[in-house]
């Protein structure tokens, strides 16, 4: 884990912010692909907001498997918690830059963070949805209109998460998830540049899928 200027053309937090030492903002944190932000358990005493990169938070079921809760792109805020405590696994997917805020306190949540956790609310409620729809293409075409939506709304757009981890997000096996990937694309509703980026191509049929 190393610890970098800010790059060009990324924004710092849009609110003012001051770390316990009284700096107006911290500089961003590398982490490494796959590397550690915060542990389940650990004290929440920070936010964080991805400057570069992308993050997934999961939980570790009783029988082993990863339930991935939220995956969270550039610009996007993460570690909200009701109490003072990390109740989630955060980890860097690819490399990626985030910068992080201290808190004065684990229940310290301004005006201007308010809009930012209830967004994050409503992520989380969007997902029990899709998590609730019975039948596998139905999950991947939500899960492609959000990843699209959240990266500006282009046609064009990179997967930062691999198959599995898709597939630990939406409840369905990494089989599953590549079957509805190749159906998709041979009814030409996308387009697979590669194993990551994803082109699509009617928008309308993925979102009617997806509703």
């Amino acid at each position: 884990m190393t610890i970098h200027p800010l790059p060009t053309g990324f924004d710092a937090f849009p609110f003012a912010v001051a770390d316990a030492s009284g700096n107006a903002l911290q500089p961003v944190t590398c982490f490494d692909p796959g590397a550690e932000i915060y542990a389940q358990g650990e004290k929440a005493d920070c936010l964080y907001q991805v400057e570069f990169g992308a993050v997934r938070v999961y939980r570790l079921l009783a029988d082993g498997r990863r339930q991935i809760a939220a995956f969270h792109m550039a610009g996007e805020v993460f570690g909200f918690e009701t109490d003072g405590s990390h109740h989630f696994f955060a980890e860097a997917i690819g490399t990626t830059g985030i910068r992080i805020m201290r808190l004065a306190s684990a229940g310290d949540v301004s005006r201007a963070l308010l809009p930012l956790a209830l967004k994050s609310l409503v992520r989380a409620q969007e997902h029990l949805l899709v998590l609730g729809r019975q039948h596998a293409p139905e999950r991947v075409a939500a899960f492609l209109v959000d990843m699209a939506e959240r990266q500006g709304g282009d046609t064009r757009f990179d997967l930062p998460m691999s198959r599995m981890d898709i597939a630990d997000y939406l409840g369905l096996t990494i089989e599953t998830v590549s079957r509805v990937f190749t159906k998709l694309k041979e009814k030409g509703v996308i387009r697979l540049a590669s194993l990551r980026c994803v082109e699509i191509v009617r928008w309308h049929a993925l979102r009617e899928m997806s509703e």
